[in-house]
C-alpha cells in the first residue's frame, strides 16, 4: 500500500526545508535539497514499495536536488531512476546533458553519477513521479544506457505512455491492491521500464549525434520563424517548446557562431526590412511594421535597424521604394 513518508505541514514552517533535506540525505539514495524560498517550502512524499521497484509521488515547492560526488563515494545504491512531472516542470542534469520535462515527459538518471534535479512549481507546488529500480534489472550494458541519461523522452504515446500511465496509476489507486498483487505489479513495472528504455535506446542511437543536433537546430529555426511576431518569445519559451534546457539551447547556437537573441533579432530585422521595401505596404506606418515583427519599442527598433543596415527605417524605405520607380 502507498504510504505518506514525509509531510511538511505537520512541522513548523521554518523547519520544513531542513527536515526534508535530512529526510533525503538519510535515505537509501542520498541527495541534498535547497530552495530559494525556504520559509515557504512545502513537501509531501508518498511511496509505494514493490520490492524490486520503488515508486514515489512527490508534491513540493520549487527546489534544487543534487547528488554530489562525495555522496556517491559514501553510498551508491546502484539504482536507475525514471522521473516525470504531473504538474510543473522538472529539469534533469547528468552526463553533460540536460532534459527539460513537461507533463508526462520523462528522463532516466543513474545513482552512480552526479546529478542535479530542478523542480519548478506551477503555482505553489509541483508534482512528480519517480520510480527507482536496481541497475541489474536492466539487461542492457552501461554504455547503452549512458547514451540516454538525461535525454528527454515522451510519455504521451507508445511504450512511454504505457509506462507513465502505469506508474501514475500506482500512486493514485494503490489502496485497492492486495499483498499478493505486489510481486505481479513489480514484474509489470520492470518489464515496462525495460521495454521503454530499450525502445528509446534503439530510436536514439539509430541517428548519429551530429545529425540529431543539426535536426534539432533546424526545428528550432523553423519554430522561431513561425513566432517572430510574438514579442514574448524568449530563450526559455523556445527551450521549453523543444524539451531542452536553456543552457543547451545556448550551446547549440554557439556551435553555429551566434547567440539565440542575436539570431532572433537579425531574423526580425530582415522581415521588417523586407516589408519596408514592399510597395504594397507603403501606407503602413513604420511602427506597425516593427510591431508586426516583435518590436514593441519603436526607438529600440530604429536603433537596431540603423545599426544593422546603416540607415534608419524611414530612410531605408524611401531609398528602396524610389529605386523601384
Amino acid at each position: 500500500m502507498i504510504k505518506t513518508v514525509f509531510h511538511s505541514d505537520d512541522m513548523p514552517p521554518q523547519n520544513r526545508l531542513t527536515r526534508f533535506d535530512e529526510f533525503q540525505v538519510n535515505s537509501e539514495y542520498p541527495m541534498r535539497v535547497r530552495s530559494e524560498e525556504p520559509e515557504n517550502f512545502r513537501a509531501t512524499a508518498r511511496a509505494l514499495d514493490l520490492a524490486a521497484v520503488n515508486v514515489v509521488e512527490l508534491t513540493c515547492s520549487s527546489a534544487d536536488v543534487r547528488r554530489t560526488p562525495r555522496m556517491i563515494r559514501d553510498s551508491d545504491p546502484e539504482l536507475y531512476s525514471i522521473v516525470f512531472p504531473l504538474r510543473g516542470r522538472v529539469d534533469v542534469v547528468q552526463a553533460d546533458r540536460e532534459a527539460t520535462l513537461g507533463a508526462r515527459d520523462f528522463a532516466l538518471y543513474d545513482s552512480q553519477r552526479p546529478s542535479h534535479i530542478r523542480i519548478a512549481a506551477e503555482g505553489e507546488t509541483a508534482t512528480l513521479v519517480r520510480a527507482q529500480l536496481p541497475r541489474v534489472l536492466l539487461p542492457l550494458s552501461a554504455c547503452q544506457v549512458d547514451r540516454i541519461l538525461a535525454v528527454p523522452m515522451s510519455g504521451h504515446g507508445g511504450v512511454g505512455a504505457l509506462l507513465t500511465q502505469f506508474l501514475t496509476s500506482l500512486t493514485a489507486g494503490s489502496a485497492s491492491y492486495r499483498p499478493a498483487d505486489i510481486p505481479r505489479l513489480s514484474g509489470v513495472a520492470v518489464d515496462l521500464v525495460n521495454a521503454t528504455i530499450a525502445h528509446h535506446i534503439d530510436a536514439y542511437t539509430e541517428i548519429p549525434a551530429d545529425s540529431r543536433r543539426r535536426a534539432l537546430f533546424l526545428r528550432i529555426e523553423a519554430f522561431v520563424q513561425q513566432h517572430l511576431h510574438d514579442p514574448q518569445m524568449s530563450p526559455r519559451s523556445i527551450a521549453a517548446a523543444h524539451h531542452i534546457s536553456v543552457s543547451y539551447l545556448h550551446r547549440i547556437f554557439r556551435d553555429h557562431g551566434t547567440t539565440v537573441s542575436t539570431w532572433i533579432r537579425r531574423q526580425r530585422l530582415e522581415r521588417a526590412r523586407r516589408d519596408l521595401a514592399d510597395p504594397t505596404l507603403r501606407m503602413t506606418p513604420v511602427h506597425q511594421i516593427a510591431a508586426r515583427w516583435g518590436f514593441n519599442d519603436h526607438a529600440s527598433f530604429t536603433r537596431a535597424f540603423n545599426a544593422a543596415f546603416d540607415l534608419p527605417p524611414r530612410d531605408y524605405r524611401q531609398h528602396a521604394l524610389s529605386a523601384l520607380g
